[in-house]
């Protein structure tokens, strides 16, 4: 089994049952606009820092999946313009706000990656935060990334996977194991396989500031396919199981030869 043949199956294993589903009061599948809303001052990370260095004075950097643009503007006034890329229009005009806010150049492209790449024009950087467990067919993602940048294609991911915070509440609600794979260290493989040789750097950082309880306890109980019937054990599931303070993160990141 390929590098990308077993990170689309272990992604599939993050499915929710169907008997689940079926009597789930509205889709799990959520992402709420407020959450991916960045600070005025944004504090400089590894995966920020990466980028930074490979962009060039007055450079263009293009970030997939950028809700409200942290990764983007994350790099200052050293970037001329900022093309953001994602499927959300409330996450694209946050993140035009955001550019306007720092006069900065943008361009705003509605859609999914990498289907809408050829509308696309390249970067001297790519980045994507946070996507990539989003993504089962991950090859065309990465060469369409690999395609998009003159430097440097940075990438950020959990280690592991993002809904894995619910993993215990699961199994209290619903007595389902979930899985725990896969990790950034299979997405270096499947770039290896690709012919891209890799970086990888493992770090830790604060949980941002999190969701008031109320707020906290709507978004588990949708999350987690429940009525609202179930706020009082999730409220008291919540408060005995409270939510880590800091989250361990990769960032994978390659270089574009020189042509």
């Amino acid at each position: 089994m390929t590098g990308a043949q077993l990170w689309r199956e272990n992604l599939e294993t993050w499915a929710i049952p169907q008997e689940i589903l079926d009597q789930a009061p509205e889709s799990p599948w959520i992402h709420p606009p407020v959450l991916f809303q960045i600070p005025k001052l944004i504090e400089m990370t590894p995966s920020h820092q990466i980028a930074f260095e490979a962009l060039p004075e007055n450079g263009t950097i293009l970030d997939v999946g950028c809700g409200g643009g942290l990764a983007a503007f994350a790099v200052g006034k050293k970037a001329a313009k900022v093309i953001g890329v994602d499927h959300q229009s409330a996450m694209l005009e946050m993140f035009t706000e955001n550019a306007r806010s720092r006069n900065i150049d943008s361009e705003v492209h509605l859609g999914f990656w990498p289907e809408i790449s050829t509308k696309v024009e390249k970067a001297d950087v790519a980045v994507a935060h946070h996507v990539v467990y989003n993504v089962p067919d991950i090859i065309p993602f990465l060469r369409a990334m690999n395609l998009h940048a003159k430097k440097r294609v940075v990438i950020e991911m959990p280690q592991q996977h993002p809904l894995s915070n619910l993993s215990s509440a699961w199994k209290h609600f619903w007595k389902l194991e979930r899985p725990n794979k896969p990790t950034p260290e299979d997405l270096v493989k499947v770039l290896l396989e690709m012919g891209i040789m890799a970086h990888l750097k493992s770090w830790s950082a604060p949980v941002r500031a999190g969701q008031e309880l109320e707020e906290l306890i709507e978004f588990t109980r949708i999350r987690l396919c429940l009525n609202k019937s179930s706020d009082g054990e999730i409220r008291s599931f919540l408060q005995a199981n409270p939510q880590p303070t800091v989250r361990d993160l990769a960032t994978i990141w390659w270089d574009i030869p020189a042509k």
